[in-house]
């Protein structure tokens, strides 16, 4: 099996063809879970709690085995895929767990990672023998019928950041590098199945440009809503969704920072304790009151002008 790599699903090549972009975009609903729903996340007969306690054993795999979260993604992409056909079933909550593992252990393969499933599961208190796993595996294989080399939204950051005509290699690496961590962050979030994984991209790169970029925030917007493959309708709303994903984010980070016993450095150079204390609040009010009003900016711009243009 040739490497495989969710940033070119359809090639080994290091660089993305341009004429791959359009079998890309043409085949990206054959893998995602939405095209095998009807109506709204809320109509579907999913429970969200079950989905995010399997989603969270296998990135609790990730982040105590210290593999690649591409990796990760991927096992998600196929739980959710599975789910998506199969349902989830009632009243054998260990099934769930073997169909994560088995999920994790497709995409082990697929990326030819080193990654011990048994080693894993000794510290969570249950263990699947291998046969078991293999099992599921051919069932999950089925269900998803054999479509392992996901297209995801990395495969398409790279093509919308071309959009952006950035001259300077650092700027355009730390534009990706953030592009890819709110797409991480996403992942956990029900809204954004909804969505394509181009969409998902697409956002994704809008929000970090409009946190890194903000003065070149307008030309980015108007390259990516002009785009032949995008419908502005849905990119809009899943911006507001990815806005709120991110602001998470910073909303958890201030509240950690503000509770927090440890004094600033900077602050007890010049200040007492209780000034510090003053002006770290106040300081951390200020910021989050100008994330929140970038972000009222943001999502109340009016770039997105719904138009007729056809979805993919």
């Amino acid at each position: 099996m040739e490497d495989f790599d969710l940033e070119n699903p359809l090639t080994n090549s290091q660089e993305l063809q341009s004429d791959t972009m359009p079998v890309l975009f043409a085949a990206e609903s054959d893998h995602m879970p939405c095209d095998y729903y009807c109506g709204s996340i809320e109509a579907r007969d999913l429970d969200v709690s079950v989905r995010q306690e399997s989603v969270s054993l296998i990135l609790q795999a990730q982040f105590s085995c210290l593999f690649d979260p591409l990796m990760a993604y991927l096992a998600v992409n196929y739980l959710d895929r599975f789910i998506a056909t199969q349902g989830i079933p009632q009243g054998k909550p260990w099934i769930l767990k073997l169909i994560a593992m088995s999920c994790l252990s497709l995409a082990a393969k697929m990326m030819k990672s080193d990654f011990s499933l048994i080693d894993f599961q000794k510290g969570e208190g249950f263990i699947f023998d291998t046969q078991s796993i293999q099992r599921m595996e051919l069932l999950i294989l089925g269900a998803l019928k054999w479509r392992m080399r996901s297209i995801t939204p990395f495969a398409f950051v790279h093509f919308f950041l071309s959009l952006f005509m950035l001259k300077d290699p650092p700027l355009r690496d730390a534009l990706k590098t953030r592009a890819k961590e709110i797409v991480f962050k996403a992942q956990n979030e029900m809204k954004l199945l909804d969505f394509k994984p181009s969409i998902i991209a697409a956002s994704a790169l809008l929000s970090a440009s409009h946190e890194l970029f903000p003065i070149q925030f307008p030309g980015f917007r108007k390259a990516i809503s002009s785009c032949e493959y995008v419908n502005k309708e849905n990119l809009f709303d899943c911006c507001n969704v990815m806005q709120g994903i991110v602001m998470d984010g910073y909303e958890s980070a201030f509240d950690m920072v503000s509770s927090s016993d440890t004094p600033a450095n900077v602050l007890d150079l010049h200040c007492s304790s209780s000034d510090s204390d003053i002006i770290a609040t106040t300081t951390l009010r200020a910021e989050r009151d100008l994330r929140r009003r970038k972000v009222s900016d943001f999502c109340n711009e009016k770039p997105f002008q719904l138009s007729q243009i056809q979805q993919c």
